[in-house]
C-alpha cells in the first residue's frame, strides 16, 4: 500500500461534496488500504476519502480498538453530548473546540458492500461526525466554539 498526500485546509476539494460508492473495485480496495496506511503513519484517529484527493464516500477510523471503514456511511441517530478538543489531519498543528453527540448510530457498508450498522460513544462518536462531515465538504473549523489554538510541541524527555 501506499501514503497518500493529505489534502489541507484551503484546498478546494475539501469543501466538495462526495459521491455515493456504486460497486466496489480494485482501485477502491487500493484506496482503503491506501487510506488506512495513511492515517496511521500520520497518527490520526480518522481520515475521509476526500482528504487524500478522492471524492467518494469512504471514511476509516481506528480509535484503538480495530479498524472500522465506512462505505457511504449515513448518521441515523444520536443522543447525549460531549464537549472537546478535536484536530484534523487537514488542519495540522490546530485544535479547537468542539460540541459532537456522545452516542452516534451509522448505517453504512461494508468492503463487501454489506449493509452494517455499528454504535459509538465518546471519542468514536466524535470521530464518526468528523469524517462524516468531510463527505459533504465540511471541517470540524466550521464548528469550532472558542477559535482554533496552535498544538504545542512535545517534548522529548532528556537522557
Amino acid at each position: 500500500m501506499a501514503i497518500r498526500e493529505v489534502r489541507e485546509i484551503g484546498d478546494e476539494i475539501l469543501g466538495k461534496q462526495c459521491k455515493e460508492v456504486k460497486k466496489m473495485t480494485i482501485r477502491t480496495k487500493i484506496l482503503i488500504g491506501d487510506m488506512l496506511d495513511t492515517m496511521y503513519e500520520k497518527m490520526g484517529v480518522g481520515l475521509a476519502a476526500p482528504q487524500v484527493g478522492i471524492l467518494k464516500q469512504i471514511v476509516v477510523i481506528d480509535v484503538g480498538e480495530e479498524p472500522i471503514v465506512l462505505i457511504n456511511p449515513e448518521i441515523i441517530e444520536t443522543s447525549g453530548e460531549q464537549t472537546g478538543e478535536e484536530g484534523c489531519l487537514s488542519v495540522p498543528g490546530k485544535w479547537g473546540i468542539v460540541t459532537r453527540p456522545n452516542y452516534v448510530k451509522v448505517r453504512a457498508l461494508n468492503e463487501e458492500m454489506e449493509e452494517f450498522e455499528i454504535e459509538g460513544e465518546g471519542l468514536l462518536a466524535r470521530a464518526f461526525c468528523h469524517e462524516i462531515d468531510h463527505l459533504s465538504g465540511h471541517l470540524y473549523v466550521d464548528k469550532v466554539e472558542d477559535g482554533l489554538h496552535d498544538v504545542e510541541p512535545v517534548e522529548e524527555p532528556e537522557d
